[in-house]
């Protein structure tokens, strides 16, 4: 999995996290952009797009997977 991050200039780890805020909580661009700031790292929320883009999808689906049911306990 972590082929799929090679030649981004950030961390697995944070581009994980910030397409992870975007679909948990569905949140803008900019909200991410902010959020990160806080954390004092410097992303563009045009970045955010494009990694939302590119591994949006696969986040996405697991949350999905991850969501309960109507009648889960």
């Amino acid at each position: 999995m972590s082929s799929m991050y090679k030649g981004y200039r950030f961390p697995r780890e944070i581009i994980a996290h910030c397409v992870w805020l975007y679909h948990r909580f569905t949140l803008s661009f900019r909200e991410v952009e902010l959020l990160m700031a806080a954390r004092e790292i410097a992303v563009w929320y045009e970045t955010i797009r494009t990694w939302r883009t590119r591994f949006g999808p696969g986040y996405a689906r697991r949350l999905r997977r991850r969501a309960l049911r109507p009648g889960d306990k």
